[in-house]
């Protein structure tokens, strides 16, 4: 895992420096520089040493013919595409997988991208085509940014790092502010500069003389409406040999390992199948809870079935006990994520990367990705409940919504009422996509001032996950083109995305084993009930688990991996709330109404409607732009 940068086009060689000074945190190990002034490019690296931690896997790297890479990543077929190459007649002169994406490039072109299963981005400059390529993992584990400016393009791990280039604009984009503000993440390519975008998962941009020139998919998920005809006994023998093979292949490690312990399914079957691999592969875990909370906004803690979990498996464990005063890092999670992310999640993430730094982890195993691939989320449940009422005739279902948009929200169950029949008068294709947002357009509406409502008229906040469904035709299960969405939007823009930049701010690599290539092709393959049956979801990775875990845990209530945040915005976060969308800080910025904003704090304090999430997606924005467009950017580290 590293910091990439660079550019193609008229830049001054120093940039690549300022660049470096940005990503620092992300490779403490190691720093180089490469530039080509006749070609006018130049790559930037900062190295976290995992795999070959010796000088010969430097980079910026070069091959035969002056192909040169920076990249941040993990190869997890690294020594198989090794053994092929040197079959071939390749000689290797590092052990590291760097060098083996540049030789399998060398051999067969851009079709090597198809070939890596891993989580990666790259620059590539070929010097022989005069094309600089931007690559990012089919499931967008690492992020990439980019922008265009008059000099020519930059790109990065991080979006700081592009603000280290003057050349970059920090005009803010609408439609993105948007889509904070309606899932609380915005949708790539769009970020919350206008000029600066991120390259969606799976996908090559290839730049030629400081011009985007071209870009293609070279990998997407395989949802096409073909089953597998497994048994349910087969299957689930083969997700358990899938799920320890992708296990096995990310304890490759020449520093220590660790793992984040949740004590929910998809974490806890990770670290089971880590100790079948090897029982000494896990130097430790860790997991969160919060000091005297008896639930997280209507949901059981974590705590307890962690330490079960890590007693049954015979693994050390790192409880990490915050209390209250654990919102006092939002404004450094506001820093670290680049984007206004309205999730107190990364949090979590946060102080527990910085824990594992300092005990000498610099790697950790997650079970993220379980829900996006197998389905265990609130919304797959409701997703589910449609089939007893989605027959209903229109005037039902228009009743059955304005009911639910009427059910006071203070209470969890009423909570979930609410977010599952709100959108009943909508068409089945409309409803699918609602369940992605946290926020109506009325309510939107209400938060805008004059400039940025006329900005959006016209506006449908919903396209991009509509054409991201028209590329799957075939699929015609609901659940499957949810899941499909999960995975291309929720999963890349918003969880991988905090995840990757909340331990890398401590020099920390997560690997994430539920999205390696072969598992995710397998559970895009299986049968919905093998997914979700009843009122089971995860039905066959719960089967595949019960002979490793104890049953309770297997079939333990869902718990999110966040914080008591509706709570938080209510009482301990009150005076910040009040500072931070105060109605001159509002009117300053000039992007909310100050009597809209004040209306949905006061609303969300009598309990009236759920705002919290709404609140901390306005004061992430308002943060965020203090940060990022009211003063330079300089490289300080974790905050």
């Amino acid at each position: 895992m590293c910091g990439i940068g660079g550019f193609s086009g008229s830049f001054a060689p120093d940039l690549l420096g300022r660049m470096g000074a940005m990503l620092a945190h992300r490779g403490p190990d190691d720093a180089g520089e490469w530039h080509d002034s006749d070609a006018h490019v130049g790559l930037v690296h900062r190295r976290l040493s995992i795999i070959d931690l010796s000088l010969r896997a430097h980079q910026p790297m070069a091959a035969d013919g002056g192909v040169t890479i920076t990249y941040n990543g993990e190869i997890y077929n690294f020594r198989e595409l090794r053994a092929e190459l040197e079959a071939k007649g390749h000689r290797f002169h590092s052990k590291s997988d760097t060098e083996v994406i540049l030789r399998l490039y060398l051999q067969d072109g851009v079709a090597a991208f198809e070939r890596l299963n891993g989580i990666f981005a790259f620059g590539l400059w070929d010097p022989r085509s005069g094309e600089l390529l931007l690559v990012r993992d089919g499931l967008g584990v690492k992020p990439l940014y980019y922008a265009s400016t008059s000099s020519g393009v930059v790109f990065a791990s991080e979006i700081k790092a592009l603000l280290a280039c003057s050349e970059v604009p920090r005009r803010l984009d609408p439609v993105a502010l948007e889509q904070h503000l309606t899932f609380l993440w915005s949708v790539a390519p769009r970020t919350v500069l206008r000029d600066v975008h991120k390259l969606p998962p799976g996908r090559v941009l290839v730049v030629n003389r400081g011009e985007v020139s071209r870009e293609w998919t070279f990998s997407d998920l395989p949802y096409d409406g073909s089953r597998s005809d497994l048994t349910e006994q087969e299957a689930t023998e083969q997700l358990r040999e899938r799920l320890q093979d992708a296990v096995e292949r990310q304890l490759v490690s020449d520093v220590p390992v660790g793992a984040m312990l949740s004590g929910g399914l998809d974490s806890s079957a990770v670290v089971a199948m880590a100790r079948k691999a090897d029982a000494g592969a896990l130097t430790r875990c860790y997991s969160i809870g919060f000091a005297g909370e008896a639930d997280m906004d209507g949901s059981p803690s974590d705590m307890s079935y962690a330490a079960q979990v890590a007693k049954h498996l015979g693994v050390e464990l790192c409880p990490i006990t915050i209390g209250p005063d654990a919102i006092s890092h939002f404004e450094r999670m506001v820093y670290t994520l680049d984007e206004p992310q309205a999730d107190p999640a990364p949090i979590n993430a946060m102080l527990i990367a910085e824990q594992a730094r300092k005990d000498g982890i610099p790697v950790l195993l997650t079970g993220t990705g379980g829900d996006d691939i197998f389905s265990g989320y609130r919304r797959h449940s409701a997703l589910q409940l449609e089939r007893y009422w989605g027959w209903a005739p229109s005037l039902l279902r228009s009743a059955g919504a304005a009911g639910a948009r009427r059910l006071p929200t203070r209470w969890p169950v009423m909570r979930r009422a609410h977010r599952a029949f709100e959108h009943a008068d909508l068409s089945a294709a409309d409803r699918l996509l609602s369940y992605f947002t946290w926020t109506t357009s009325g309510l939107r509406g209400s938060l805008y001032g004059p400039a940025l409502s006329e900005d959006l008229r016209g506006t449908d906040v919903l396209a991009p996950l509509r054409e991201s469904l028209a590329r799957i035709p075939a699929e015609r299960e609901p659940l499957n083109q949810m899941l499909y969405l999960e995975a291309k939007h929720f999963l890349a823009d918003h969880n991988l995305n905090y995840m990757d930049k909340a331990g890398m701010a401590y020099g920390v690599e997560v690997r994430v084993p539920f999205l390696d290539h072969d598992l995710v092709a397998f559970a895009s393959q299986l049968p919905v009930n093998m997914k979700w049956r009843g009122r089971e979801g995860k039905y066959l990775l719960k089967k595949a688990m019960e002979p490793m875990l104890p049953r309770e845990v297997v079939y333990r209530p869902k718990t999110g991996f966040g914080a008591p945040l509706r709570r938080w915005i209510r009482n301990e976060l009150r005076e910040v709330v009040e500072d931070v969308l105060s109605p001159a800080a509002i009117g300053d910025r000039g992007l909310f109404d100050a009597s809209g904003v004040r209306a949905l704090i006061d609303a969300d304090r009598a309990g009236r409607v759920d705002g919290a999430y709404a609140i901390f997606a306005l004061m992430a924005v308002e943060l965020w732009c203090r940060m990022f467009i009211d003063q330079p950017i300089i490289p300080t580290g974790p905050r």
